[in-house]
C-alpha cells in the first residue's frame, strides 16, 4: 500500500515506511521531526521541470508527461520503490503546499500501474 503525506505533517505509526521524494530537504523540517527511512532525491522532478511547472495547475497535465518522461531515466529507483511497497506499507513524503497538483501524487500513480 502506498500513502502520501506532506514532510510538515506529524509522523504516525500507519505511516510505515517513510521515503522522502523530494530534491531539495525541505524548510524548517529537522531530519528528526521529517522521520524519513529514506530519502530519494532521484525520484523527484528535475529543478528545470520544477521550476517550470511553479505549481501552476494550468500546467499540471504537461507536468505529469515530462515528469514520466524523467521518471524512465531512473528505472533503478522506481524499481526499489515498487519493492517496498510490496513489503508493507510506504508513505512517499513530500513538501508540496497543493495536495492536489505535486509530483508525489504522479509517482504513486506510476507506482500503482504494476
Amino acid at each position: 500500500m502506498i500513502k502520501l503525506k506532506r514532510v510538515y505533517e506529524k509522523p504516525a505509526k500507519e505511516d510505515g515506511l517513510r521515503i522522502l521524494v523530494e530534491r531539495l530537504w525541505p524548510r524548517g523540517i529537522t531530519k528528526e521531526r521529517a522521520s524519513v527511512a529514506l530519502w530519494l532525491k532521484e525520484v523527484a522532478p528535475s529543478t528545470e521541470l520544477r521550476k517550470w511547472f511553479g505549481h501552476d495547475p494550468a500546467k499540471w497535465e504537461q507536468f505529469c508527461k515530462r515528469y514520466m518522461t524523467e521518471l524512465k531515466q531512473h528505472n533503478d529507483a522506481v524499481y526499489l520503490l515498487k519493492q517496498k511497497s510490496k513489503e508493507g506499507v510506504v508513505t512517499l513524503v513530500y513538501a508540496a503546499r497543493d495536495e492536489k497538483h505535486n509530483s508525489a501524487i504522479t509517482l504513486k500513480e506510476l507506482l500503482e500501474q504494476t
